[in-house]
């Protein structure tokens, strides 16, 4: 996806719902707000490792401090990314990834004691998971942080994550959700303190609730996937997905689409929040963004990272190769890109996605350094402009209704929240579109969800 730059921002503020093709849905009511989350990812290709403020990944300062600025700025949640294996680049331990992720639950526990408000997200995998244990486990998250955890639920299938649980892939694809859903429901039935007795087609449980519940009910359900069955998945089960569509439009058309799954599986219109991943790059005014924006890139993709990134989808050595020069003039050895980098990089068809890029970087005059910092802003939204800019464009996304809120991943740890709560949030409080304060003191209440029964 393109970055989203000044005057697509002044494009889109002349525009209004009934101007377009794309009105809001019928039976959506826009809540004429945004709110804001953080997503620390630690390992990952966004943040700027190199520049200079950068700071360790895995240190509690940098988790402290970030997850302090977040709730000064009235964020609704801080969330937390897991890694169940190192990545890998060409069969052997990917050099640029070679730290791994403090488990989520351990660390979320520890900032809940430094925090009040502010909502606790850990990412939990279903396949690797036992649900008895892991459902006492973020329900006492969501004790003893008073309300304020959530599970970003997430599936695997791959049996290269399986090797490390000596489980190989042993969950088919296509049943990934159906084994996540029963999943879920064990959790959920758990929570409320009634007695298990699943009996099911990938395993068996017998176990009674025994904790409280918290005030808040249960955790927060959050879920990522976009694929169709992803979708009809979270329009069942969760309260927040996150999604990629970012740009006006394609949020508009995930909103569309959301809301008739969620409608179709005996739900409200309002019962499924939207939440895109996004960078922001911000500045004074819109050509020191730009400025910027060149310079973040720069110390994202060196030209290691380059020439590693065109690897995963050539699936060939290919450092014989000049950053500076074109790209490789030869066939991929593979038909798919693989998963061993993670999510972002996998299932795309080599062939047609090399010589794609092959023509764009022709016609552009880029070389494999330029085209790879190009790629970077593509793999989600980013928003480039004054403060001004940006805090009117996304002031037109609340009166849209096309997003509820937007998971920051920011391109400088620990310091790259700093401009979002400083300039940008007072911007969109001056506007109306972003809270001044918490609604309460639960995750709940600060996502404007219906309190449970």
């Amino acid at each position: 996806m393109s970055s989203t730059t000044a005057e697509q921002t002044t494009a889109g503020a002349a525009a209004s719902p009934a101007d377009t093709d794309h009105p809001i849905h019928a039976a959506h009511t826009p809540s004429g707000t945004i709110r804001l989350g953080v997503f620390f990812q630690g390992v990952n290709s966004s943040t700027a490792w190199r520049a200079p403020g950068a700071g360790d990944q895995v240190a509690w300062e940098s988790f402290e401090r970030l997850i302090t600025t977040a709730e000064r700025g009235v964020f609704s949640a801080f969330f937390l990314g897991e890694g169940l294996r190192l990545r890998e680049h060409q069969g052997v331990p990917l050099e640029f990834d070679v730290a791994g992720r403090p488990d989520a639950q351990t660390l979320l526990a520890a900032l809940a004691s430094i925090t009040r408000q502010i909502g606790l997200v850990a990412t939990q995998n279903t396949t690797y998971n036992d649900p008895v244990d892991l459902a006492r486990r973020l329900q006492s998250l969501d004790l003893l942080s008073d309300g304020r955890a959530a599970w970003n639920i997430v599936t695997t299938d791959n049996a290269w994550t399986g090797e490390n649980f000596r489980r190989g892939g042993y969950i088919d694809h296509a049943e990934r959700y159906e084994h996540a859903e029963a999943f879920v429901d064990v959790a959920r039935r758990i929570w409320r303190g009634e007695d298990v007795d699943h009996q099911g087609r990938h395993y068996h449980v017998r176990a009674s609730g025994r904790l409280p519940r918290s005030r808040q009910g249960e955790p927060v359900l959050f879920q990522a996937g976009v694929s169709p069955q992803g979708r009809d998945f979270a329009a069942r089960t969760a309260d927040v997905i996150f999604s990629p569509f970012g740009d006006l439009e394609r949020a508009i058309d995930f909103r569309h689409d959301i809301v008739e799954r969620t409608l179709a599986a005996g739900r409200s219109a309002e019962s499924v929040q939207i939440f895109p991943g996004a960078e922001f790059i911000l500045a004074a005014t819109d050509a020191e963004a730009e400025d910027k924006l060149r310079w973040v890139r720069e110390q994202q993709v060196g030209p290691q990272q380059a020439i590693a990134l065109l690897e995963q989808y050539w699936g060939r050595d290919l450092t014989a190769y000049d950053p500076d020069g074109p790209l490789p003039d030869v066939d991929p050895l593979v038909a798919e890109s693989g998963v061993t980098r993670g999510a972002g990089f996998q299932f795309e068809k080599a062939q047609e996605l090399t010589r794609a890029w092959r023509e764009e970087a022709a016609q552009k005059g880029l070389s494999i350094l330029e085209f790879a910092r190009s790629r970077q802003g593509s793999r989600g939204s980013s928003f480039t402009g004054s403060y001004d800019s940006v805090a009117e464009q996304l002031a037109e996304y609340a009166r849209w209704g096309a997003i509820d809120g937007l998971n920051i991943t920011p391109w400088l740890i620990p310091g790259g929240l700093d401009d979002i709560v400083d300039e940008l949030v007072p911007r969109l409080q001056e506007r109306g579109v972003y809270p001044t304060e918490y609604s309460g003191t639960t995750l709940r209440e600060n996502l404007g969800l219906p309190a449970l029964a």
